[in-house]
């Protein structure tokens, strides 16, 4: 079975477009230098030089423009699992190309470890329920189903699911300083005990 690409946005005018792109690269600039939380929206919408109006029009709130940041990001993430190289992409048995799964995303979730706890955390569920997340957990779904196809599978799918949290990760991280390097192989083990 194949996975789609989360949908692309619907075509916008020349200027939105460009008012977005704008506004989503003073976003990332500005959380780079002072990080996520100590960046206002007045001070995204200075940076990108559009009034105030137009970033709430176009996103609401901060959790809704990092949920368009990561979007961006994503792209290539699901690019790598629809056509990468295995065992991240096709052609690996299902627990390898889930443990593979579980690596990519926990270190793309570690990379930009506030702006997904942003996303995650502060945006109502919508994160939940974004397209990058509901592409995430159908590739999962369909690779516990190829992997084990007489367990519950939806009930696999959400272990494996929770377990990339980037609230758990935050806490992995930063609280009890586990390495990355160590949560990338507790995945796999999971993976493992649960599916092999």
């Amino acid at each position: 079975m194949e996975l789609p690409l989360a949908p692309s946005a619907a075509p916008e005018r020349a200027d939105a477009a460009r008012n977005r792109e704008r506004i989503l690269c003073a976003a990332q600039r500005l959380w780079a230098e002072r990080g996520v939380s100590c960046t206002s929206m007045d001070a995204i919408a200075a940076e990108a030089g559009v009034g105030k109006g137009t970033l709430f029009r176009r996103f609401g709130d901060r959790s809704s423009l990092a949920l368009a940041v990561l979007d961006v990001r994503e792209r290539a993430l699901q690019d790598a699992v629809l056509t990468g190289p295995p065992p991240l992409g096709p052609g690996a048995p299902p627990v390898e190309r889930l443990a593979a799964f579980g690596s990519a995303v926990l270190a793309f979730t570690a990379e930009q470890l506030d702006l997904v706890l942003e996303a995650e955390v502060h945006s109502g569920g919508r994160w939940m329920r974004s397209a990058p997340q509901a592409v995430r957990r159908l590739h999962l779904q369909v690779l516990v189903s190829a992997a084990r196809p007489d367990c519950d599978v939806e009930y696999a799918t959400d272990v494996l699911a929770d377990a990339l949290s980037a609230q758990l990760l935050a806490h992995q991280l930063r609280e009890r300083e586990m390495p990355l390097e160590r949560l990338q192989a507790g995945y796999a083990d999971l993976v493992e005990r649960l599916l092999g």
